[in-house]
């Protein structure tokens, strides 16, 4: 394995090997599958705590703080908390072989680590089933087909018997995840501790989710009221949502998606460089249908991560499949349409996750560069959106804000959500009821959100991040005062990478 990483990041990024292998590029991983098993997890934390005992501070006191961030990210995530025992979300990410479908490297190269990853399935598999010993109904119920989809993986060249004992392995575990679906404990709350915890420690903040609740209830507020002024400028009088629900309707076909997408990409890449509202304008973004392996996501970005060689960011757009019923396809394709689809593309491309990507490879140091918070990650992305709206992309054309709106109330939903699910006895069924009444979302649709809470209990981090980067802005425009901008402000925020939440502030100190 590469000896360029100091022990400390190397034990971090040993607890998290999917995510280093896809996000940071770091492909000593390739073919390899964390070991989540108990003892497995036992050895990883050891190795954290001895690194961690006899490593020296870095030289940098910001990366410091990041980097302890991440090491008491990952003493809650498998030691306090035992999430491998608990989320099979863990287990479904380290199996998972559709990373490989990303053209960082060779496809011979790729295949070959593929496959590899594949032999070592069965043991990967008896791990999972030996370590979930403690998930709840709600959260098996809600995993299984994700974790049944991870066969569609298996690629066809594979070797008879590697690919039957793969089958065998992922079969036991699907039918461990059954069981529990059926008689597990009926309970997925983590609980106001157990949140705390896993929000707080791994974002270095001292985190009070009664004022978060209160904050996400008045963001909803705003959202709400935003959304109402931006529909009425399309059709005044009418209530918001049912104009956002026929705004969405109008969509191109199937054949007309990554065309459409093409063009949006087209016209964020140069509103950010002529508004000049990030650091670096360099790189390419290619746009495309999803790999078959990731056609679960309706859009996503790859980008190209800061441990690859140069190459191309993907932007992918996954179009209904045309042998779906009708109503199917209609409903997939509101993603979108007119109104949504400009808001999804400034989120993954720019001056969103494909800016940021290119950020980060520029970033100074390998703490900043690896470790990548999610909240802040995602909370950059949502927050660009709203930037993009202040700035006026569209030319004033109503339609983006209320797309940008419609995705803002949901992702405020989820945080409201997960909070209420893992602290104040809301149910699933409670959950889907809320985004109903808060959202254009109705039905399966609803409900998936919901369902969502249960096995992604941090999936508020979008609204969060937000959040957080907006206050950080108006403390920047306080205290540099005349001398504040966008530019300034956000290429500060971004020479940090993507720090934990708390430790972003560096970026107002420094900037």
């Amino acid at each position: 394995m590469d000896d360029d990483l100091s022990p400390r990041i190397r034990a971090v990024i040993d607890l998290n090997v999917a995510g280093a292998r896809e996000y940071s590029g770091r492909h000593e991983y390739d073919g390899v599958i964390q070991d989540l098993s108990p003892d497995g997890v036992r050895a990883g934390l050891a190795r954290l705590a001895a690194a961690a005992a006899a490593g020296a501070s870095l030289d940098d006191a910001h990366d410091e703080s990041h980097l302890a961030a991440f090491e008491a990210g990952a003493r809650v995530t498998y030691g306090e908390l035992e999430l491998h025992r608990r989320n099979p979300l863990l287990h479904l990410g380290a199996l998972d072989l559709s990373g490989y479908d990303r053209d960082y490297a060779p496809q011979g190269e790729r295949d070959r680590a593929r496959l590899a990853q594949l032999a070592a399935w069965p043991d990967a598999c008896d791990a999972a089933v030996t370590a979930l010993d403690l998930v709840s109904a709600p959260v098996a119920a809600a995993l299984l087909d994700g974790v049944r989809g991870l066969a569609a993986g298996i690629p066809a060249e594979a070797p008879t018997v590697t690919a039957g004992s793969a089958r065998a392995a992922h079969g036991r575990l699907v039918a461990h995840l059954e069981r529990a679906a059926a008689a597990g404990d009926p309970d997925a709350a983590l609980g106001a501790a157990g949140l705390t915890r896993l929000m707080g420690e791994a974002e270095s903040i001292e985190l009070d989710l009664g004022g978060l609740a209160e904050r996400a209830d008045a963001e909803r507020d705003r959202l709400t009221e935003l959304l109402t002024a931006s529909c009425g400028q399309i059709a005044p009088g009418r209530p918001p949502l049912d104009v956002a629900r026929e705004l969405v309707r109008d969509h191109p076909g199937p054949d007309g998606v990554i065309d459409a997408a093409r063009d949006w990409t087209r016209q964020a890449i140069a509103f950010t460089r002529d508004r000049d509202l990030v650091p670096y304008h360099d790189g390419e973004c290619l746009v495309g249908p999803a790999p078959e392996s990731r056609r679960w996501a309706m859009a996503m970005m790859s980008w190209a991560a800061p441990g690859e060689p140069e190459g191309p960011s993907w932007y992918h757009i996954t179009p209904p499949d045309e042998s779906w019923p009708q109503q199917e396809q209609d409903e997939w394709l509101e993603v979108f349409s007119a109104t949504t689809l400009p808001g999804i593309t400034v989120h993954e491309v720019a001056p969103g996750h494909f800016s940021h990507g290119r950020a980060i490879r520029h970033a100074p140091t390998a703490v900043r560069r690896l470790l990548q918070s999610e909240a802040f990650v995602e909370g950059w992305a949502h927050y660009a959106e709203e930037v993009c709206v202040e700035e006026d992309f569209g030319a004033g054309d109503p339609r983006f804000a209320v797309g940008i709106w419609l995705e803002a109330l949901i992702r405020v939903t989820r945080l409201a959500c997960a909070i209420g699910v893992h602290t104040a006895g809301m149910s699933v069924a409670d959950g889907a009821r809320r985004f109903e009444r808060d959202t254009h979302l109705a039905g399966p649709a609803a409900l998936s959100e919901a369902r969502r809470a249960t096995f992604d209990p941090t999936y508020g981090r979008y609204t969060w991040g937000k959040l957080e980067i907006m206050r950080l802005r108006e403390e920047a425009s306080q205290q540099w005062g005349t001398g504040f901008s966008l530019r300034r402000f956000h290429a500060a925020l971004l020479d940090l990478g993507a720090p934990p939440l708390g430790l972003a502030g560096t970026a107002i100190v420094r900037g």
